[in-house]
């Protein structure tokens, strides 16, 4: 009786190691699509450079980690205050930063939809080679140790768009704005990538891909000259 409780127990204690692997973050706000901040005062192009998007993916065996770049962007400042914003992300861009060689050729591959039989799996770009968010509205944070202000704003991801809403530190100081996030997540299902998840598929087992995505973002955005 004592070993198949101590089996008992080490097979509990197999599952909730392995059904732990999930995305760091608070989950985002999401709803459905806003209406657009209207970009008022000055725009701030962002550094493409010295931006980026990390992301997380995970399922019960293993997490993975990488980046997606932008291809432009720009922040509306007026008064020391964010009205608005755009940006368009580089789905091409999608790297996987915690494999090397052949593994991390084949996930960046299924990521982007690389062979045609499972090019709709996850982001299909060469369909879709981009996506979008567009800022809906800014709100400040007071006595919050971990962000400034509330950034909502419209991700349209493949055919879908939802409003996302995510904390967000904004400093601005000589000419440049900086953005960071801290970790958040969004379920990817919300946008019909539903590939693996345990919500839509049964008995995947250690298959089963988690539906949220993490994120954090990293951004430089620049004054005009002058």
């Amino acid at each position: 009786m004592k070993f198949k409780f101590q089996l008992l127990m080490l097979c509990f204690a197999f599952v909730a190691l392995t059904s732990c692997k999930q995305a760091s973050g608070e989950k985002a706000d999401v709803s459905d699509a806003g209406d657009v901040a209207e970009q008022q005062g000055v725009d701030y192009a962002v550094d493409v450079s010295n931006s980026v998007l990390n992301w997380e993916g995970s399922k019960p065996t293993a997490t993975h980690t990488g980046t997606i770049n932008l291809n432009e962007g720009s922040i509306s400042v007026s008064e020391g205050k964010v009205t608005g914003g755009s940006f368009t992300i580089d789905m091409n861009s999608i790297v996987v930063t915690d494999l090397e060689g052949n593994q991390k050729a084949y996930l960046e591959s299924h990521l982007k939809g690389d062979n045609e039989d499972k090019a709709d799996d996850f982001f299909n770009v060469k369909k879709y080679p981009t996506a979008t968010f567009e800022i809906t509205k800014v709100t400040d944070l007071v006595n919050d140790p971990d962000a400034t202000h509330l950034v909502y704003g419209n991700l349209s991801l493949k055919e879908t768009v939802k409003e996302v809403g995510f904390k967000a530190n904004v400093q601005m100081q000589d000419g440049k704005i900086m953005v960071n996030t801290p970790a958040f997540t969004i379920d990817r299902t919300q946008w019909g990538i539903k590939y693996g998840s345990p919500s839509f598929f049964e008995n995947l087992k250690d298959k089963a891909i988690s539906n949220d995505i993490g994120l954090t973002i990293n951004l430089t955005a620049t004054a005009p000259a002058g």
